[in-house]
This record gives structure tokens, sequence and C-alpha cells, in this order.
């Protein structure tokens, strides 16, 4: 359980997952996605996620072209988690209402 907090716990990171997951994005897309976080958490989020090799950086072109970013192979692994979590949280808004 540690291992596995320490790589996509967090607030955000799970977040992020689902909607790489939903296509490659750069991190102007990802923002519109995720209003509510900073770009400051964003990029250490997706730094972090990189690093565990789950996030995949792709650079486009000579700066400041825009960077896509990916789920790796290893990153879609955790798919079925993050579907899991999120039918749970369905599931505790619809028991509690918030």
């Amino acid at each position: 359980m540690t291992a596995a907090l320490a790589a996509m716990g967090g607030k955000w990171k799970l977040i992020v997952i689902y909607w790489l997951a939903q296509s490659p994005m750069h991190l102007a897309a990802l923002r519109r996605e995720m209003p509510s976080i900073s770009q400051k958490v964003l990029t250490e989020q997706l730094r972090e996620l990189i690093d565990d090799g789950i996030v995949h950086r792709e650079q486009t072109g000579e700066v400041p072209a825009p960077v896509i970013y990916s789920l790796t192979d290893y990153g879609c692994s955790v798919l079925p988690i993050a579907e899991t979590v999120r039918t749970w949280g369905r599931g505790h808004i619809a028991r509690f209402g918030d």
C-alpha cells in the first residue's frame, strides 16, 4: 500500500491519470480539464508521475513548442485502479450527497 500510495496518492495524481487515459495532452489542455489545480501543483504532479514511469513527456519541437504528456504502458496498468476509485466515488456521492 505504501508504494502504491507514494506513486499514485494525493489529491491530483489519479485525476491526471484519468485525463491522460482519454488522450495525450499538453499542459494547457490538462489545466482546462482540471481548473482547480494550480500550474505549480500540476507541474509537480506530472514530474512525480514521470519519475515513477507512469507518464511520458514528449517535447514536440524547439522551446517553446508544446510538450505532450501521455501514459506509458506501465501507467496504463494503473487504469483499473483509477476506474475502481472513480466508481467508488460516484457511489459515495450517491450515498452521502457530497
